[in-house]
């Protein structure tokens, strides 16, 4: 694998930008500079993160999420 993060990843095993080998491998997101632990799906080429909205679920049982722009910097947890 490589030791850059994807440029676009999401959570959502639905997504076209799942990749369950990363996800389990394990990826950090910082954003303005803070660790997030929520982050559903981000975009580091536009600057993106998408986390959950509270408790509140779509009609099909996923949650619903807030797209918030700042700076978005991805890593590998593990390091190599």
């Amino acid at each position: 694998m490589s030791e850059t993060p994807p440029d676009r990843l999401s959570t959502d095993p639905d997504s076209r930008f799942h990749d369950a080998a990363l996800l389990e491998r394990g990826i950090g997101i910082r954003f303005n500079g803070v660790e997030k632990t929520n982050v559903e799906e981000y975009c580091l080429s536009e600057g993106w993160i998408r986390v959950a909205a509270g408790k509140a679920m779509d009609r099909k049982g996923k949650p619903l999420t807030v797209k918030l722009k700042g700076r978005v910097e991805a890593y590998f947890r593990d390091g190599a």
